[in-house]
């Protein structure tokens, strides 16, 4: 036996997950044929096919791949049916258990009911645990160059640079942009630095125009609608908004410090001018602001939408003593009760 019995994934980023789904299938291909991918949900909890899939042999079997996401939602029940069938290995079935959830200091937020299971003990034996925290900005470079060589795409260094410090550190809204770049880069396959920096212009464009109404104490309806609106419902709408949000006040911090940001001349210009307004007490305070409502949500103390409004109100009180102005959001809580 070559290849894993079974694989545990831990990590809040499904495409990150997908990624080492796809790199593990491909460095070990399946005994005859191809992998036959079958997804199933821990919400839903593992059909009867599921068990047929899992225990399969023989001549009529074909190689199949059982990716579990949601794992952490599967029922004790299940758990402990699964830790107990995971024990055989098939040479036809490799499961890939996707616990989707949080790291807190270092390790991924997983309960005793299941990290003390004999699949799970096993598992960590034999290294067949995979975890990560998902993207940070260290990270971005090593995503791209991968992502490039995958999809046989041209980066030059300049470019890889731009992309680094403008992707979101969500990795299926990451791979969007690159894609999207892949395709108007055409049969030439080269990602130049100046295709780089109209589509990094594009992405951020939204969220530095919020912050900059913000500062102006001039937050037009449109801006709302268009950035806050646009990303108030559901974690995941959140959660990318704070990427952005932080993307933005990392690239405002390091124009502050002097530092090299590959940007549009116009833009660089204008946010230079916006670092040197707000100042590092101001910049260091969105980070602030984000971890608070970061930490409201995967802590259960407020809702996505609940802690949206309260970073918005947070970031109206920052940027209010610049102008005086007291301006709320408009029609707030029709936007939040949808």
């Amino acid at each position: 036996m070559s290849r894993p019995g079974f694989t545990i994934c831990t990590c809040p980023d499904a495409q990150l997950i997908k990624d080492h789904i796809d790199a593990q299938l491909s460095a070990n291909p399946a005994p005859d044929g191809q992998w036959q991918r079958h997804v199933y949900w821990g919400d839903e909890g593992l059909p009867p096919v599921f068990w047929e899939n899992l225990t399969l042999q023989g001549l009529f079997a074909t190689p199949k791949s059982l990716v579990v996401r949601n794992a952490q939602n599967l029922s004790t029940d299940d758990w402990k049916k699964l830790s107990q069938a995971l024990g055989s290995f098939n040479p036809l079935a490799w499961p890939f258990l996707c616990l989707e959830v949080p790291f807190e200091k270092g390790k991924p937020k997983v309960v005793k009911a299941i990290t003390g299971l004999k699949c799970w003990g096993f598992a960590e034996k034999k290294g067949w645990i995979w975890e990560s925290a998902g993207l940070t900005p260290r990270d971005m470079r090593d995503f791209v160059t991968g992502w490039a060589a995958r999809n046989t795409v041209s980066i030059p260094p300049q470019a890889l640079q731009i992309l680094a410090q403008n992707l979101t550190s969500d990795a299926t809204a990451a791979t969007r942009e690159l894609e999207k770049l892949a395709l108007a880069a055409g049969d030439n396959a080269t990602i130049t630095p100046e295709l780089a920096s109209e589509i990094a212009q594009e992405t951020e464009l939204d969220i530095f125009s919020f912050i900059n109404a913000l500062q102006t104490g001039n937050a037009p309806e449109k801006v709302w609608s268009k950035v806050v609106q646009g990303h108030a419902t559901g974690e995941d709408g959140i959660f990318k908004f704070l990427a952005m949000l932080l993307r933005e006040a990392r690239i405002l911090w390091q124009l502050l410090a002097g530092e090299q940001v590959f940007l549009p001349g116009n833009v660089k210009q204008n946010k230079e001018r916006l670092a040197s307004t707000m100042g590092r007490a101001r910049i260091a305070r969105i980070w602030d602001l984000a971890l608070e409502a970061e930490k409201g949500i995967k802590t259960g103390e407020r809702k996505p939408e609940q802690a949206m409004e309260m970073l918005v109100a947070g970031l109206i009180a920052l940027f209010g003593s610049l102008k005086g102005s007291q301006q709320r959001p408009p029609h707030t809580s029709a936007t939040y009760r949808r």
